[in-house]
């Protein structure tokens, strides 16, 4: 008999007494922790994991082991479009086909934070419409709807012949890059995808189902020269998500991206933008039913002396000020590099990540904060500091890896929802006000700004990058009555690339500075060498931090 099986009869066994195999009320308290939560995943590519690779996860630390099967989480799936991957039934939770979709990593943050068993029903197809393959009413293409409901169908009666008590749980769904190229489905989508909700409660029988509708992956260069059409789809399923209390909009623009060749960046997330994605879900589920992992990093004295002033240092920025790809686990095992891992409470630390979507409560110690256990370049950045600089330093960092740079200017762009300069003002505005309040006389030291790697893969972002980026600063030296900020931006080498080499990014921001005495350019061009184009992994990270703060020690 399979471990399938096996594990069937056992959770039969368990949840007999408390069923009949009859799906138990979505309404039952979260305290029940013997009926199995069923989930279910769908979309298009971003769904199924386009891109991504199941041998790249243990390049990740955070997400070590989920290449392979996770024997406690049942898995039912069809998968593809022409050549379609099914399990014919339930099977363990595990890669399909070498691609890594969300689920992996979801199913690890829900059982590591939740006692409930889960299962999965997983049908997703790359290049496909809402407005057509996923009709619920006249399905086309690829008639996906009614493919789903019969896949999901068929795994709860399966469910039901065990005699195994379940809820339907939550339905994920990813999808709309491929209606944003139709203009009839585009205009169409919050009408379809309300439809659509409503179809899968009618036809599941679940008037209660919550929906988690994860935001398009932005974070590519369809997030530059599809702007606007992704903005119509995202402002589509933020009025969905707005008018239904059922239903919640996930965002995932700043999670990793793969990063494609010739073309610059691709469209996809790939592996490790997959595993993030999927613990955005699992932190979104959590969230409804109370059981938030604990993140809280409390800085318990106040490490300044009464009135004594106070240095602010702003660090600001994209991708790589974000650290991306720089995770905690590495800094520990580096030889030399552990002790920065180790929270500074003599500095205070404050933050916005990823435009919002973590942010520090109150002032916490300076310490490794970052999405998905990754730091910054902050950490790093205090250490060359400390002992050079006199006095108290204090530390706030607005970063969103999202982001470009049209995304900091004064003026923003049309895709409003992306527009960070009145959130980052506001933000400086908020750390200088918080350390006044708490009597300390406020200086700050510089703004340090790491330019947007995404810009330099694009040949129209990388040509206005620099124009960009001086109206962000005059516009900042007036609303912050600072007229001297200083500036430090650092610039890693642009990708060589036919087509972009034309374009003198260098020159440009070279050019800003030798018009700005505040304005420092600093060339990092010798970090260590990163594994994909544009990001840069832990080491470098840990140099980028090294550096920014020498330009401080070196123009103070």
């Amino acid at each position: 008999m399979t471990t399938t099986h096996n594990r069937l009869r056992l959770l039969a066994a368990l949840v007999l007494s408390l069923s009949l195999g009859v799906p138990v009320s979505a309404r039952e308290t979260p305290e029940d922790n013997k009926t199995l939560r069923v989930f279910i995943f769908a979309g298009q590519s971003n769904m199924v994991g386009s891109d991504s690779k199941a041998k790249d996860i243990q390049r990740f630390p955070p997400f070590a082991g989920l290449d392979r099967p996770q024997q406690s989480v049942l898995f039912s799936y069809s998968i593809g479009r022409e050549d379609k991957h099914t399990s014919d039934g339930w099977v363990d939770l595990q890669p399909v086909g070498d691609v890594v979709g969300p689920e992996l990593s979801f199913a690890r943050r829900v059982t590591e934070n939740s006692g409930a068993p889960i299962a999965i029903i997983k049908c997703a197809a790359g290049g496909t419409t809402l407005g057509g393959d996923w009709n619920p009413d006249e399905p086309g293409g690829f008639k996906l709807y009614p493919l789903a409901l019969d896949l999901v169908r068929a795994s709860l009666a399966e469910l039901d012949r065990k005699k195994v008590a379940y809820r339907i749980e939550g339905f994920m769904w990813h999808q709309g890059e491929n209606d944003m190229f139709d203009a009839g489905f585009k205009a169409a989508y919050a009408r379809n995808l309300r439809n659509f909700l409503a179809s899968w409660r009618r036809d599941l029988k679940a008037p209660e189902l919550r929906f988690y509708i994860g935001e398009l992956c932005t974070k590519t260069v369809w997030g530059m020269d599809n702007r606007d059409n992704m903005f119509a789809i995202r402002t589509a399923q933020k009025a969905v998500t707005d008018s239904d209390p059922l239903a919640e909009y996930i965002p995932t623009s700043h999670d990793a991206v793969e990063i494609g060749g010739g073309a610059g960046l691709h469209y996809h997330y790939g592996t490790l933008g997959q595993l993030q994605h999927g613990v955005n879900h699992a932190d979104a589920y959590l969230r409804t039913v109370g059981k938030t992992p604990n993140a809280e990093r409390p800085l318990k004295y106040w490490p300044y002396a009464a009135g004594s002033p106070v240095k602010l240092f702003i660090l600001a920025g994209h991708r790589n000020m974000e650290g991306e790809r720089a995770f905690t686990g590495e800094l520990k095992a580096s030889r030399g590099l552990g002790a920065l891992a180790d929270d500074n409470a003599k500095i205070a630390f404050k933050y916005s990540l990823g435009g919002g979507y973590k942010t520090s409560h109150g002032w916490e110690p300076l310490g490794p904060a970052g999405l998905y256990d990754t730091l910054g370049p902050e950490l790093s950045f205090a250490k060359t500091l400390q002992g050079k600089v006199p006095g108290n330093i204090a530390i706030a960092k607005f970063t969103h890896s999202g982001s470009q740079m049209n995304d900091w200017t004064p003026q923003g762009t049309t895709a409003k929802d992306c527009n960070l300069y009145e959130p980052f003002i506001a933000f400086i505005r908020s750390a200088v006000q918080e350390l006044k309040a708490k009597g300390h006389p406020v200086e700050v030291a510089g703004i340090f700004y790491h330019a947007g790697e995404n810009d330099m893969a694009f040949g129209p972002y990388r040509r206005d990058a620099a124009k960009w980026l001086q109206s962000t600063v005059a516009q900042s030296r007036l609303d912050l009555a600072l007229p001297a900020l200083k500036w430090h931006v650092s610039q890693q080498s642009p990708p060589a690339e036919e087509g972009l080499d034309s374009i003198d990014v260098t020159a440009n921001l070279a050019a800003t500075a030798a018009a700005d005495p505040a304005f420092i350019h600093l060339k990092v061009f010798d970090l260590p060498p990163p594994e994909e184009k544009l990001v840069i992994n832990t080491g470098g990270i840990v140099r980028l931090g090294e550096l920014l703060a020498r330009s401080h020690l070196q123009h103070r």
